[in-house]
């Protein structure tokens, strides 16, 4: 059973002071699959993350089932940028991927290297562009980029399509399909846009502190306990 599972989340539990964050969740992420996690605001989704990556103090257990070498790697919702950094998008990438100051140049090993992720990720020839003209969406993916590289056992995104509008939503979105069809990647996801997560999510676990539902995306978020905390104008398109 291990073999077809990537992340095994048993009766999870976050305390901060008297509050409870998280109250014996439970969950599975499959190998290969798109799992997301959704929920209302102050669910518990980012707490459940900050879990994950080992920088919160739980109780219950978080069983990762990882190759040999096995790595997460992690896509933030946020990323700040200074505008004034002349750096471009090669420079960034190539920082954690070669021992030699960025300053005497970029190997030429490494370029290939940062070639083939760009090229994943749908942003082939933006070596040469500025992090600080990109547009929301490809800053995005140039962070997902560099979370593809060394290969993540599991990839966690939070919030990958948040604050982006419906074209640069979509492309993320086929970057994604195609990361975990073609390549088998893991990915775990929080996000809000239930339409996007019935278009490509395996399975969907629902969160409100503690586990409201999970399972396919018609049966999570079909759930009426699950979809109680959307506003009255989405929950009508949501359901099923």
């Amino acid at each position: 059973m291990s073999e077809s599972i990537v992340l095994d989340v048993q009766n999870l539990t976050v305390r901060l002071e008297r509050e409870t964050l998280l109250d014996r969740v439970s969950f599975t992420v499959r190998r290969g699959s798109l799992h997301a996690v959704v929920g209302p605001n102050g669910a518990g989704k980012s707490t459940l993350l900050t879990a994950i990556l080992g920088q919160i103090a739980f109780t219950g257990r978080i069983l990762a089932h990882w190759r040999a070498g096995g790595r997460i790697g992690y896509v933030p919702q946020g990323f700040a940028v200074d505008r004034t950094l002349p750096i471009t998008v090669e420079d960034f990438l190539a920082l954690t991927r070669q021992r030699r100051p960025i300053c005497l140049g970029v190997a030429k090993t490494t370029r290939h290297r940062i070639a083939g992720l760009l090229e994943r990720v749908g942003l082939s020839g933006f070596e040469e562009r500025l992090l600080s003209v990109l547009s929301g969406g490809e800053l995005r993916r140039v962070l997902l980029a560099n979370a593809l590289d060394p290969a993540p056992e599991l990839l966690i995104l939070d919030e990958p399509a948040g604050g982006l509008d419906q074209g640069a939503s979509a492309g993320l979105e086929d970057v994604l399909v195609a990361l975990k069809d073609r390549e088998d990647v893991s990915v775990l996801m929080v996000s809000h846009d239930l339409h996007q997560i019935r278009r490509i999510a395996d399975r969907v676990t629902v969160l409100d502190r503690r586990l409201v539902s999970d399972g396919p995306p018609a049966e999570a978020l079909g759930d009426a306990g699950g979809l109680a905390w959307l506003p009255a104008s989405r929950s009508g398109a949501a359901t099923p």
